[in-house]
């Protein structure tokens, strides 16, 4: 391949990647900004409050983000095969869908919340305000699942650019209006809520605004019969389905994680928490590069170009690698000074000394699983990406089992980072079926 191809490879795969981390970023921040405002009220209830809603909420939606990715494999697909008509039916399913959830969850609203707090334990007072909080933000389901779908399909169309503008609006708007509500109008944890209700609004509204004024050349191709074509929707659910149990499967993996290390002491769960931390900053840059791995597989196997999707897959695979060994050198730099801005308890800093190695391979262990997620599922290939986490997942829970009781919370790190490796590993031998869907589709 000549330079000039390969910076434009390159340029492609930034183009997406770069919003994409941006937007990644800023979706914690949400909830960052409703603690640090209850933070500020006088009462530890409020922060717990905040903890709790935010949780719920946190399961529930990402147990609907096959919503997103469903949508960007396939309409990266289409795309590639510019099939317009089908560009413009498929936005209509995902929103129509999540907009369908949508409503199912607020006709269940008051048993999912009982449910909730069957497991959930806390004083009263905490329930109280959580509940609140819960009973405000429910009614923001439609914006956010229907943005879910907005999101997938504007990176399916290669745009990730919107969906960045989104998420930074959502982020002003939440900050505006949660210190309104809070300290002009005294509404303390409500007005908390009111503020996020606010925001995904205005993201959802945002998006129709973006689909309407820069893809109204589509709205011609609207035939509303067609939008639930019988043999369209059944594949529709079937990659959604397939997604859908992995994110089960991902959701128990990361909840067994934190209440095994809770299970091992205050001080176990702090240090997994904070190294968690160091995970979670790697996740949002391989997040994007996934994003980008979506939009340019779907798009290169839509148009039946094999030598596109492997020059996208191998210079995935060179970002990746370059970023790994990036993050562990900054890591094992400055991990620790990292970890000492986020608590000054000396005993937890210090616990996490026999830890902290573990942290260090997350990097070169996981980045495989993170690009190979993103082009399967630009392939659609999503059950073979359910195998690999069935995989991955069983091992996980076979190895924390089998050496819990001679290695204690070091067997829940070897067992995470086997679960990660093996994702990426599974999926590379999977991998090939993706190459040659090219030629056969």
């Amino acid at each position: 391949m000549t330079d000039k191809k390969q910076v434009t490879e390159n340029r492609r795969i930034l183009q997406i990647a770069i919003p994409s981390i941006i937007s990644n970023i800023t979706v914690p921040l949400l909830g960052l900004i409703d603690v640090t405002i209850v933070g500020h009220l006088g009462s530890p209830a409020y922060i717990g409050a905040i903890a709790v809603g935010g949780m719920l909420f946190n399961i529930i939606y990402w147990i609907f983000g096959f919503l997103r990715m469903g949508t960007s494999g396939m309409t990266s697909q289409a795309y590639g095969q510019h099939d317009l008509n089908e560009i413009t039916r498929l936005l209509l399913r995902s929103v129509g869908v999540g907009l369908l959830i949508a409503f199912c969850l607020l006709l269940l609203q008051y048993p999912i919340l009982h449910l909730a707090f069957t497991f959930i334990k806390t004083t009263s007072e905490v329930e109280q305000l959580a509940t609140t909080y819960f009973y405000i933000c429910i009614w923001g389901a439609p914006a956010t699942l229907g943005l879910y779908g907005f999101a997938g399909w504007f990176i399916g169309m290669q745009n990730s650019r919107f969906p960045m503008y989104i998420a930074i609006t959502q982020n002003i708007v939440n900050i505006v209006a949660s210190l309104c509500f809070v300290y002009l109008l005294d509404m303390k944890v409500a007005g908390v809520a009111a503020g996020t209700l606010i925001a995904q609004y205005a993201g959802f509204f945002m998006a129709l605004w973006l689909y309407m004024h820069y893809y109204h050349t589509l709205h011609k191709r609207i035939v509303w019969k067609e939008i639930i074509q019988r043999q369209a929707m059944y594949r529709f659910f079937q990659v959604n389905r397939d997604i859908f149990f992995r994110t089960l499967c991902l959701v128990m993996v990361t909840m067994f994680f934190t209440s095994a290390g809770a299970a091992q002491g205050e001080v176990v769960l702090a240090v997994n928490t904070l190294l968690m931390q160091l995970f979670t900053l790697f996740s949002y840059v391989m997040d994007g590069f996934a994003y980008a791995g979506e939009a340019l597989a779907g798009r290169y196997i839509g148009a039946k170009n094999q030598t596109g999707l492997r020059s996208t897959v191998h210079h995935l695979f060179y970002w990746g690698l370059g970023l790994s060994f990036l993050f562990t050198l900054l890591y094992s730099v400055g991990g620790k000074s990292f970890l000492g801005l986020l608590t000054n308890d000396i005993s937890v800093i210090a616990a996490s000394d026999s830890y902290f190695y573990w942290a260090l391979i997350i990097p070169l262990a996981g980045f495989s699983a993170f690009l190979w997620d993103g082009i399967f599922i630009g392939a659609t290939a999503t059950r073979q990406m359910l195998y690999s986490m069935l995989v991955a997942s069983a091992s996980f829970f076979g190895i924390y089992y089998g050496f819990h009781s001679l290695l204690g919370n070091h067997a829940l790190w070897l067992a995470f980072l086997v679960y990660l490796s093996l994702r990426g590993i599974v999926q590379t031998f999977l991998g090939r079926q993706i190459m040659r869907k090219v030629i056969v589709p």
